[in-house]
């Protein structure tokens, strides 16, 4: 099972291979890989496999806590999860797809995130 912030199951739909560091992209593909096998994920709203090598978690603490927050309460409360909801990988993108993504809400949730301008892209084709 793989912890994962609600707000980076949708970022996944996006990630183009840039990332922070060098250290955060390659972290970052290794986790994108596993999840393609379909995994379990634990919706947590804390550090997850992602934070990990993140510049922006320093000593299990994100710099931008408050953005983050309002990111993962909005796509939980969106999708109708819970933190700790515990589902496959493929149903949680499902859900992302259909309840954020699909109906064009994506920008008003995360419209200020500094890698905005990466998802401007429409992975629904």
């Amino acid at each position: 099972m793989i912890d994962l912030r609600p707000h980076h199951g949708m970022c996944l739909f996006f990630f183009q291979g840039e990332g922070y560091s060098d250290a955060f992209t390659e972290n970052m593909t290794k986790i994108k890989r596993s999840l393609d096998e379909n995994p379990l994920v634990r919706l947590t709203n804390g550090p997850d496999a992602i934070c990990s090598a993140c510049p922006n978690n320093q000593n299990e603490i994100c710099i931008s806590l408050e953005k983050v927050n309002r990111y993962d309460s909005s796509v939980l409360e969106l999708c109708s999860f819970k933190e700790g909801s515990v589902l496959s990988f493929q149903d949680l993108q499902q859900r992302i797809r259909r309840s954020i993504l699909e109906v064009g809400k994506r920008p008003q949730l995360c419209g200020d995130c500094q890698w905005n301008e990466l998802c401007r892209y429409s992975p629904l084709t």
